[in-house]
């Protein structure tokens, strides 16, 4: 296209003007300054939605408008803090600013300024939708996704179990694999620790490795972390004769009982996890309680990379199972748009699964292992066969759990009122 220049951009003529025969030359009137610029101010604003849209992954409106969540999380963070979520949450307009505390520490927390909070289990979740009901401020809940306790350990640890006759591969090993899984006799492990069995004992040093430390289970804080809490419950009820407390005398009893099972660790750490699949954790925690999402998202992440599993690391799944049941709990408008959103969108939904989380179905009626199940598969990873004739464990009533954490961890107690008892 021809450029054309103003008037007094052209140079004087300085002679007499030509006559030229043929078409007259047709000259446009000048055009304005702003006139010259629209078109250049078109081309940057298109730039900028193109590169917003970019940012963004999606082809949604360049200025819709981001709210920010702010939350308080434990361990289920996790999901909140993967990249695809985050951009999925950004296409529904949310952006979710995490403040990471363990699920007690959220329950004996103020919540002022906060729109969720997400505690890994109902413990917690129930001491906090009751101070929320006592203070005149019922919250709703949401359960998008579940995942049972579990104790991550390594291969040889698991054998040197199942040749103690105390842990049992779980069925369904492809052929030419070793197992990923085991069923752990909970009552035989707990014995083996309440003897004060040691791992060269139980006869470690025939995998090659020497170790004089105690056989038994290491958690996270007891005081803060919801699996620490269920775990301690879960031990309860099988060193009690699948019974538990009946009330605040019963409880303190049942664990003074249970109290040097779980304090002979040490030292908890705030995320049993972050140990378990670094490089350090047979040497420091030879077994973990975690949830199984954890281990299950490592292993995906390692076949991604790497294009095989972790076959250092294994899973032991409870005789007596307990699964936790994470809850999402709103506390405002905005926090209720959240919830429903992970709780209802399939690919938030597909995405958690990806993760390694048991989702529940459209109905929130029951979580989709199968679904989990084929999606392993499908990435040529084994996945857990469960028997239905487990023990289920039972948790104590909530004031009643909460009184064996502080006498096992010498715990500050939680509000009693949070926790629906009276003060001893």
């Amino acid at each position: 296209m021809a450029t054309y220049r103003a008037e007094t951009d052209r140079p004087r003529q300085t002679g007499e003007p030509r006559l030229r025969v043929g078409a007259p030359t047709v000259v446009p009137p000048p055009r304005s300054r702003a006139r010259r610029l629209i078109p250049r101010v078109v081309a940057a604003a298109t730039a900028l939605c193109a590169i917003v849209v970019l940012a963004q992954g999606h082809a949604a409106l360049p200025f819709t408008r981001i709210v920010t969540i702010e939350a308080k999380m434990a361990s289920k963070a996790d999901y909140f803090e993967d990249p695809e979520v985050q951009r999925l949450l950004v296409r529904h307009g949310f952006r979710v600013h995490i403040t990471r505390m363990g699920s007690r520490g959220i329950a004996a927390q103020s919540y002022d300024g906060y729109d969720v909070v997400f505690p890994s289990g109902q413990p917690a979740a129930d001491l906090i939708t009751k101070k929320r009901a006592a203070e005149g401020h019922p919250a709703t809940t949401y359960r998008p996704f579940v995942s049972p306790i579990v104790l991550g350990t390594y291969r040889e640890y698991a054998e040197t179990l199942q040749e103690a006759g105390i842990a049992t591969p779980l069925p369904g090993v492809p052929a030419g694999q070793r197992p990923l899984y085991y069923s752990l006799d909970m009552g035989k492990f707990l014995r083996a620790t309440a003897d004060g069995r040691r791992w060269d004992g139980l006869g470690i040093g025939r995998h090659g490795i020497h170790n004089g430390n105690k056989v038994l289970a290491q958690t996270s804080d007891l005081c803060e972390a919801n699996s620490a809490g269920t775990y301690l419950g879960l031990v309860s009820y099988v060193w009690n004769h699948d019974n538990i407390p009946q009330d605040t005398a019963e409880a303190t009893r049942f664990a003074e009982r249970i109290r040097l099972l779980l304090n002979d660790q040490g030292m908890p750490s705030s995320e049993k996890n972050e140990t378990y699949v670094s490089a350090e954790g047979k040497g420091i925690a030879p077994i973990a309680v975690i949830y199984e999402h954890q281990f299950l998202t490592h292993q995906i992440a390692t076949r991604a990379d790497t294009g095989h599993v972790d076959g250092e690391r294994v899973l032991l799944y409870p005789s007596a199972r307990f699964v936790t049941e994470p809850q999402l709990i709103a506390l405002t408008p905005q926090g209720d748009r959240l919830g429903e959103l992970i709780s209802t969108d399939p690919a938030l939904q597909r995405r958690a699964m990806e993760l390694g989380f048991r989702v529940r179905d459209a109905e929130g009626a029951s979580a989709t292992s199968d679904a989990l199940t084929r999606f392993l598969h499908e990435r040529g990873i084994q996945a857990p066969v469960l028997s239905d004739d487990d023990t289920k464990a039972v948790l104590p009533r909530l004031d009643l759990l909460e009184r064996m954490i502080e006498v096992v961890g010498d715990c500050d107690p939680v509000a009693r009122s949070a926790a629906g008892g009276e003060a001893p």
